[in-house]
């Protein structure tokens, strides 16, 4: 059993891959999070394509990729927020419009462009690929934005749940919406090398909304899902080195899994144990047929 825990290891790519693993479980974790309390969890799939006519431009302008990827996807939410507020649109209508359009936008410029970007790679990921520069930069992003949702935890925390007294009692709302879509365009970003963005909305979603069954504080949300973030990642490098499949799809597998055991089976929300549930309603029947 040690054997087989520590035979990958022995490969320093493997290495680097668990590093990058467990830093975007616990990243996505915390930011999707919120995304799941505010009801907005497409907004992440949203831009997680909305990113492509950025790498496009920045691909063939010979800049930093992953800069154009932020400023495409940031650019994607203040399109969204000036639909609704200048029309009847409502934000769902808004961000599906949003969502075709830049996803178009990025397929026709990498044809215009004539563009080598290796699109495969950033829709599907290659988390077995990640360099040093990898690991370094998902690094740095995830202690400021960890550093940053501690320090201003208070005000984020009455911002996602009471938008409306936010602003009531003065909290400068609009930097703070900023504040959250920047954190999130740059968790995708991060995201991209290893899931790519097809699956990241599972890396951002999933772990959160399994430990929401689980608790009721949101601390808690994002302390449980970074947990089951950073154990699916891990997980779902191991099945790809021994069963010699897609990382990416291996660990979005497992986090529906570890999702699905959950939904069935949650002490208090759980399908089959909780009160008034399958199993208890089926208890009772027979307990009754015995009198």
């Amino acid at each position: 059993m040690l054997n087989w825990l520590l035979e990958p290891l022995s490969f320093g790519f493997i290495r680097e891959a668990i590093l990058v693993a467990v830093l975007l479980g616990i990243l996505c974790s915390v930011t999707g999070s919120y995304l799941i309390v505010q009801r907005m969890g497409i907004l992440s799939d949203v831009i997680a394509h909305a990113v492509l006519p950025g790498l496009a431009i920045a691909f063939f302008l010979g800049i930093d990729i992953f800069l154009g990827a932020f400023i495409s996807g940031t650019l994607s939410t203040f399109v969204i927020a000036w639909i609704e507020s200048q029309s009847r649109i409502k934000v769902d209508a808004a961000m599906a419009l949003v969502f075709s359009g830049f996803l178009a936008l990025g397929i026709m410029l990498i044809t215009v462009l004539k563009s080598k970007l290796d699109l495969h790679h950033f829709l599907f990921g290659d988390i077995l690929g990640v360099t040093t520069s990898d690991v370094i930069r998902t690094l740095f992003i995830t202690i400021i934005i960890l550093f940053l949702v501690s320090f201003f935890y208070k005000e984020l925390l009455f911002y996602t749940f009471d938008p409306i007294g936010a602003q009531v009692i003065g909290l400068p709302v609009n930097l703070i919406h900023l504040g959250l879509t920047a954190a999130i365009t740059l968790t995708i970003i991060a995201s991209m090398q290893s899931v790519g963005v097809v699956l990241v909305v599972a890396l951002l979603i999933g772990p959160g909304i399994t430990a929401y069954l689980l608790v009721n504080e949101l601390h808690e949300m994002m302390i449980l899902g970074s947990v089951f973030g950073a154990i699916s990642s891990i997980s779902g490098l191991y099945i790809s080195y021994y069963l010699n499949v897609p990382s990416g799809a291996a660990i979005v597998l497992v986090i529906c899994g570890i999702f699905l055991l959950t939904l069935l089976f949650s002490p208090s929300q759980g399908i089959f144990t909780r009160p008034g549930g399958i199993f208890n309603r089926s208890t009772k029947i027979l307990q009754r047929l015995q009198r």
